[in-house]
This record gives C-alpha cells, structure tokens and sequence, in this order.
C-alpha cells in the first residue's frame, strides 16, 4: 500500500507507459502517415492528376495506341484527350517534322522543326515548369511517325512523394509521443514542486500564536506523510505552549500567594524581636536578635521581590512613564541607603554632575531599580568596601549612568545576567521603561550601566 502510494511509484508508472507505448508507436505512425497522404490527396488543387508518373504513364499508351492512324484521326483523338483534361495543353509533329495540331491554338511552339530544336526542347523540359511529357505516336520503334507532347502546369500535380515524406512523418510522430512523455514529466514534478513551496510557506509564516498553521493533507505519498509529521510536530508545538502558559500562570499564582502568606508570620516574628529587645539579654543575645532581625528585613526585601516579579511578568502593573530628572531620583536613593551603606563599611563615591538628566520613567518603579542595584552592592560586593554612581557614557551612545563596587564579582552566586531576583525584576522593569542595561563583572568588581534608548 505504502509503495502503490508513493511518488516513486508513480512515476514509475509513468516511465512504464511509455515503454509498454514504444512498441506500438511504429504502427501508429504507420497510420497516421497514411491517413495524413490520405488527407493530402484529397486537398489537392485537382484528383484528375493524381502523380506525375501516372499522367506520364497514360500519355505514352495514348502515343502507342496511335500507330499507323492518319493525322485526322490522330488530331480527333487528340482533341478528345483535351476535353477530358482541359488543363493540358498538347502538340504533335509529324514524320517530316511540321506541327499538326496545337491545343489550344494560340500555342508558342515552332511550326517547322529541326534536330537541333528539338533536342533544345527536350533537355530544357526536363524537371521543368510546366511539366512536359514527349511521346512517340506509335511508341519507340516507329518513330518515324512522329512524336507528340503534353504539357501541363505543376501546380495541378499531386504527388505524395512530394506532399509529404515517410521519414517526415515518423520524426514528426516521435517527436510528438517524446514531447507527451516530457510534458507529463514537468506536470508531475510541478506539481510536486507547488506542494512543496507551499509546505515551506506554512513551515516560514507563524499564526497569532507564534506557532505556524497546520496544512491539509492531499495524498499518503512521501510529501503526504512528511506533511503528516509537520502537523505533529506543530500539534506538539501548541501543546508544549499550552502547558508553558499553564506552567507560567501556576508559578505567578504559587509566587504571589507566597508572597502574601509569608508577610503574616514575618510581622509576628518581628513583632517578638522588638519585645525581646527591651528584656534583659546577653550581649551574646543582642547580637543574635540584630542578626535576625538583619535576616528578617532581607527576607521580607526578598518577598517585596517576588510579588513585584509576580505583578511585572503577569501584565498587571501598569507604568506611568513621565519626563524626571533621574540625577535628583538617584541623590534621593543614595541618601537613603548612605547610613546603611556606612553601617556596613561601603564607601560611597557619588559624582552625578549639575546638568540634570532626564529620562521617561516610572518614578516609583524607577527607584526600585536603584534599590535592588544597591541592595546587591550591600549583599554580594561589600567586602570591597566601595560603590561609586557617576555619570558616563553608554558604549558612545549617549550619557548614562554608572553604578561600580570593587567586589569579588557576580560570578559566585548571583550570574552577570542577573539570575538572582532583585536583578530579575531590574531587567524586567528596564525593558518595559526602554531604558538599556548592562552589566559587566569580574574578579575586581562589577559595573552597572543605565542609558535611555
């Protein structure tokens, strides 16, 4: 079944018709030959002149039958032969080399001949127009009675020897039956050719959905099953993203109802630490209690994360993107954090000019930006003991600005792409602000880089 369906088979097929259809091509054109003379000959300008041969095979028995008859009988004879071929013209002369008779009587022929004229008129009527045929009345052995010509116009003649050749009509034949065979080639492997563009077209143009549409299958050949399995292919496609976006809502949901359920138990315990601050501890105690309390507030800034992630990547925050001084939202950022910053030993190094810079931003949203940037200088770079915002230049692209430490680098849990949460919502947020961020990190420190498109 697979092989009777197959494009190998078919054209097959095709190759074996042709050589199951050589062998009756001679008979055909055979028959096409005879019917194509046949044709001819009917079509000819008269069917009273059928060849050359046969019209000079009756004018030397009409000369035969003439011997011994007297001119008068010749000339009535002769007249008779006229009418009944009207087109002819005819002459004949005598023993003593005199024209007798000319029909019709206007003819130019001489009325006295001479050996030497009528050797002229004979070799220049050879394969000549009108077609001359000579005869000798009373045939060869009594010429002496004179002889008589027929002349007749070419054009009147149908000869199937000169309307068509035999070797003619078999080329033309097998040219035909060659031509067929390449005919039904091309149209068997065009059509092939147009099914597969249009595979190669439903394979290039994806739908709404990312995901390109599935094509109807035509017949169970090759090109059918590879059809088949590019429609599996895309089935598996959309299922995969079916289950991606199930996956996608599922993480979202599980990230923001964690978020909320944990900011419960994180206000009862820092609602214990306060109280046991003000009972009499250890220092031992009291150092312990910062410790947790210092851990407390990184886990309730890792929840305040999560959420934000949860409500960016969902679509459900809308930015409000307006023209700020992004210099003053960064002086204001840096003053929160400066104590922090001192408490843990970062050195802050802030150089952000008098011109202001401006940017369209989410002023809000902007300034967690700078707070996670800050926040994982505090977490990750602050055995450097630096951080330096300044103004620069992005890749020669316009002003931007530069936030650097002096840590070990992001190469040891938190990647230069940003895998850690805080970085993970300053990409998203950066995009959906159009503003162009970059990072570069090594062993001697890292350098953020913020610019407007």
């Amino acid at each position: 079944m697979r092989f009777r369906n197959s494009l190998t088979s078919r054209y097959l097929l095709i190759v074996l018709i042709a050589m199951i259809f050589m062998p009756i091509v001679f008979p055909l054109a055979a028959g096409f030959y005879w019917f194509v003379n046949d044709q001819l000959r009917i079509t000819a300008p008269s069917v009273k002149y059928p060849s050359g041969e046969l019209l000079e095979s009756k004018w030397h028995k009409e000369a035969a039958s003439l011997s011994g008859m007297k001119p008068d009988m010749i000339n009535e004879r002769l007249q008779r032969f006229k009418r009944e071929y009207p087109e002819t013209s005819i002459f004949w002369v005598d023993g003593e080399n005199r024209t007798r008779l000319k029909l019709p009587e206007n003819l130019e022929v001489p009325e006295q001949w001479s050996a030497l004229r009528t050797v002229a008129f004979m070799k220049n009527s050879i394969d000549s127009d009108p077609f001359t045929v000579v005869a000798y009345i009373g045939g060869k052995e009594l010429a002496g009675q004179g002889f008589m010509v027929l002349q007749l116009p070419r054009s009147f003649l149908n000869n199937p020897d000169e309307i068509t050749s035999e070797a003619t009509i078999f080329t033309l034949f097998l040219v035909a039956m060659l031509l067929s065979f390449i005919l039904v080639s091309w149209l068997f492997f065009a059509r092939i050719r147009k099914r597969l563009l249009h595979l190669r077209e439903a394979m290039t143009s994806p739908g709404a959905n990312g995901i390109p549409e599935l094509v109807v299958l035509r017949k169970p050949d090759e090109i059918g099953q590879l059809e088949a399995a590019y429609n599996d292919m895309v089935a598996q496609l959309e299922d995969g993203k079916r289950r991606e976006k199930e996956e996608e809502e599922l993480r979202k949901s599980l990230i923001s109802s964690l978020s909320h359920d944990l900011r419960t138990p994180l206000t009862v315990i820092r609602s214990h630490i306060f109280s046991l601050e003000h009972e009499p501890l250890t220092e031992k105690g009291k150092a312990s209690l910062a410790l947790m309390e210092s851990k407390i507030g990184d886990l309730g800034g890792l929840i305040d994360n999560l959420l934000s992630y949860s409500l960016l990547t969902s679509g459900r925050v809308q930015l409000a993107l307006e023209p700020r001084d992004v210099s003053r939202l960064v002086r204001e950022s840096a003053a929160a954090w400066y104590a922090v910053w001192e408490k843990e030993g970062i050195e802050a190094d802030i150089d952000l000019g008098d011109e202001p810079l401006v940017w369209m931003v989410d002023e809000l949203w902007f300034k967690r930006i700078l707070d996670n940037l800050f926040q994982n200088v505090v977490r990750h770079a602050k055995s450097g003991g630096y951080i330096g915002i300044h103004r620069g230049e992005f890749q020669g692209n316009g002003p931007a600005l530069v936030i650097s430490d002096k840590g070990p680098g992001m190469e040891g849990g938190t990647s230069a792409k940003g895998a850690g949460i805080g970085l993970a919502v300053v990409d998203v947020l950066t995009k959906e602000m159009g503003i162009r961020y970059s990072v570069d990190t090594s062993a001697e420190g890292t350098f953020i880089t913020l610019s407007a498109k």
